[in-house]
């Protein structure tokens, strides 16, 4: 028989998870994928930037969590991102799930102050109104950066997150893409900006990473835009698809 200790640590940890899988119904989210050098980050910055979306790079979030002091996770993250192999789904999931609540919970606590300045309620109303729950909460769009890297990282984030609106496949041929990556190792100082992590990184997007986007595909959520064009051409037409697939020329449908 479980003791009362027990018993509350059960209690928290079901509630904890509860309140979590409750956030995670506010999250919109849509996969950017694309091999390396494709221009997933330049494209989500203007996503950003023009629709205030959240943009999370897996890459960016391993390289912070490699950084951070005494992150247990820095050997094996050190490792397989300078052997241009894929690192453990578990960390990366775990990262992302993580950013994403801090992101939603910050939008809540926006929307509650919003809201409380614009009621002001005083008085015996004040605690009337403590009562009752806050309005529905307002959606929050994220693009989920170079991931998933394979299926068994898109399963395990749909059945533990929410699943992806679609994904953005940024399409472009190898030669291109390395000669971009290599004039962005001269001034990066990213690891994997070198010739030999190029090709090692180009060859796991083949065998692990676009079999995501067939299996994506066959279910008609896949959008595919080319980025052999300079990144504002690109620009308008993954602007097209956003607008077709999340309806933004409609502001009401954004609330919903």
């Amino acid at each position: 028989m479980l003791g009362l200790g027990s018993l509350y640590n059960k209690f928290l940890s079901a509630r904890k998870n509860h309140d979590k899988k409750k956030a995670f119904k506010q999250a919109t989210v849509v996969f950017v994928l694309g091999g390396p050098g494709v221009g997933k980050g330049t494209q989500c910055a203007q996503l950003v930037q023009e629709y205030g979306f959240v943009h999370l790079s897996a890459g960016d979030l391993l390289r912070q969590e490699q950084s951070r002091p005494g992150s247990p996770f820095y050997e094996v993250i050190s490792t397989f991102i300078a052997e241009g192999k894929i690192v453990p789904m578990e960390v990366t999931v775990a990262l992302l799930e993580n950013a994403i609540l801090e992101h939603i919970q910050k939008a809540n606590q926006e929307e509650e102050v919003k809201e409380d300045k614009e009621t002001k309620p005083e008085g015996i109303h004040a605690h009337i109104h403590s009562w009752f729950p806050r309005s529905h909460k307002k959606k929050v769009y994220f693009l989920v950066d170079g991931f998933p890297r394979q299926m068994d990282q898109a399963v395990w984030f749909e059945q533990e997150v929410t699943p992806c609106q679609f994904i953005l496949y940024l399409e472009g041929p190898e030669d291109v893409m390395l000669e971009r990556l290599l004039k962005r190792g001269e001034t990066s100082g990213r690891a994997d900006d070198n010739l030999e992590s190029i090709k090692k990184r180009f060859t796991t997007f083949k065998e692990t990473s676009y079999p995501v986007i067939e299996v994506y595909a066959k279910q008609g959520k896949v959008q595919t835009v080319s980025c052999v064009d300079g990144p504002d051409v690109v620009y308008e037409n993954v602007k097209k698809v956003f607008n077709k697939q999340l309806f933004l020329g409609n502001e009401e449908r954004r609330e919903e």
